[in-house]
């Protein structure tokens, strides 16, 4: 099991997180909640949540998660390849409408969207594995989405025999006459049980064998179904034990003999998304284990395993917050809700290409293994690169005339202050997780909202965030505070 050499500082426990004098429920904190478990909120968002217990909040965005429908089916997510009149034209067109509509539901739909982008890449396929094919794209996509918050076990049944990932990791040319390994390997290795966890190469190619006979489909381009002619009828040993081993009863045995590491396995990958990438043996043994216990408990349901983790001492720590690389989703999309800015289809087709280039290219990471998160998100390039994307959002935004948004939140934010200080750390705060290192530092934000505005403007009172210039200056600002190390971080 992967652990880290020095352990963190957040030491806090698993029990509920209850506000106290000492410990109080905060703005702060509850924008930590909206930025680890969706993809930020606005200040009505944090206003309406101050008035609740964290135990009732996080309640409420599990339950809303859970009970949210996946995405209607377009016209075209079940098409076979004979069911479209152009498919050099309108394949393309559709795989271009779905992400569109992955990265709208990225913004609105809290939970559920961040786990499904979890989930996508755990459970990986590649876009251009399986052609761009655009039905497979919704078939997988609406997989994710409808397992997000449910129960593991049949997660990972149903991901088996989905046509997008029998394509990707060779499932459909997995026949009793010639087995393929490739999924059997991932299934074990990255999907359950984790690297070398209590599993041989035997136990591979065993399961393999009972993998077998999904290869069949009645047209191009249709699902993928199992054909009882190329399963392999005679018996295989896996984990010691012999069967007869159809799909169903090899997944059922995975999880009645390997429980306890896939439950460790599994809540340990959702630690170091929520959490913290970095845990030590302490946390493994005070915070992880006891939630893959809860899994287990709950027969792989798992809804009771995130609500005690979300709820925790531990995830509302001090020593929590801000300690965490945005992907290049997060600092776009956060960036939107937060702010409450303007998006429209041509925005979120822009912002799709563009956190592509900043490394995040939805539907395509890098391989099975998918993307390693964190630390891995920035460099050189990929910073610069960050500091850009929004400059050029936020000129969008002025250049479209909606400059008001940049001073109605300013004034909201800083109760309608005149004194470019008290805007500045408003808004500066606002955005990010924690406050700026020294004062310095927001003095030179401040600095940068002032501008070429003569300083007797703001000695007299002459100015305030109705001057004419103001939107230009918190547009100037805005431009800043992305580009500050603290804005990087959740």
């Amino acid at each position: 099991m992967e652990v880290t050499t020095n352990p963190p500082c957040n030491t806090a426990l698993l029990e509920q997180y209850v506000p106290s004098g000492e410990n109080p429920w905060t703005s702060q904190k509850i924008k930590h909640l909206y930025r680890r478990l969706a993809y930020g909120t606005n200040l009505a968002g944090i206003d309406a949540a101050l008035a609740l217990t964290p135990a009732n909040v996080v309640d409420t965005i599990v339950d809303t998660a859970f009970n949210l429908a996946p995405t209607p089916p377009p016209s075209w997510g079940y098409f076979s390849l004979s069911d479209f009149t152009d498919y050099d034209s309108e394949n393309p067109e559709n795989v271009s409408q779905w992400y569109i509509q992955t990265a709208n539901d990225t913004i609105t739909e809290g939970l559920r969207a961040r786990l499904t982008m979890f989930w996508m890449n755990h459970f990986v396929t590649e876009l251009d594995s399986y052609g761009s094919y655009a039905p497979y794209m919704f078939q997988y996509y609406n997989l994710m989405q409808t397992y997000a918050l449910g129960n593991f076990k049949e997660f990972v049944r149903a991901v088996g025999v989905n046509s997008t990932m029998l394509i990707y990791l060779n499932g459909f040319e997995n026949t009793s006459n010639n087995p393929n390994e490739n999924y059997a390997r991932e299934l074990f290795e990255l999907f359950t049980l984790g690297e070398n966890n209590n599993y041989t190469q035997q136990d591979i190619l065993q399961a393999a064998r009972a993998l077998t006979g999904y290869n069949h489909w009645d047209d191009p381009g249709a699902q993928i179904y199992f054909d009882q002619s190329t399963w392999d009828s005679d018996p295989k040993t896996v984990f010691g034990s012999e069967e007869f081993y159809t799909y169903d009863q090899l997944i059922d045995t995975l999880f009645d003999l390997r429980e306890t590491e896939i439950a460790q396995f599994i809540c340990t990958k959702l630690y170091k998304f929520f959490v913290s990438h970095e845990y030590d043996s302490l946390t493994q043994q005070d915070i992880i284990n006891p939630l893959a216990q809860t899994l287990i408990d709950a027969n792989f349901e798992m809804v009771p395993m995130l609500k005690q983790l979300f709820k925790s001492q531990h995830f509302f720590d001090q020593r929590a917050l801000g300690i965490v690389i945005k992907s290049p989703f997060d600092v776009v999309f956060n960036y939107i809700n937060e702010g409450n800015f303007f998006y429209n289809e041509p925005v979120l087709n822009g912002l799709v290409y563009h956190t592509g280039i900043l490394g995040q290219q939805i539907y395509s990471p890098p391989d099975v293994s998918g993307w390693q998160r964190d630390q891995t998100w920035i460099n050189t390039a990929t910073l610069l690169a960050r500091w850009q994307l929004m400059e050029l959002y936020n000129g969008y935004l002025f250049d479209l005339g909606l400059q008001a948004q940049f001073v109605d939140l300013a004034r909201e934010l800083s109760s309608d202050s005149n004194d470019p200080f008290v805007i500045t750390k408003a808004v500066v705060d606002f955005f990010n997780s924690k406050e700026l290192f020294t004062e310095p530092d927001y003095q030179v934000a401040t600095s940068v909202l002032k501008w070429d505005v003569p300083q007797n403007y703001y000695d007299d009172g002459i100015w305030n965030l109705d001057y004419e210039t103001a939107p230009y200056q918190v547009y100037l600002l805005l431009n800043h505070l992305t580009k500050l190390p603290e804005f990087q971080l959740k």
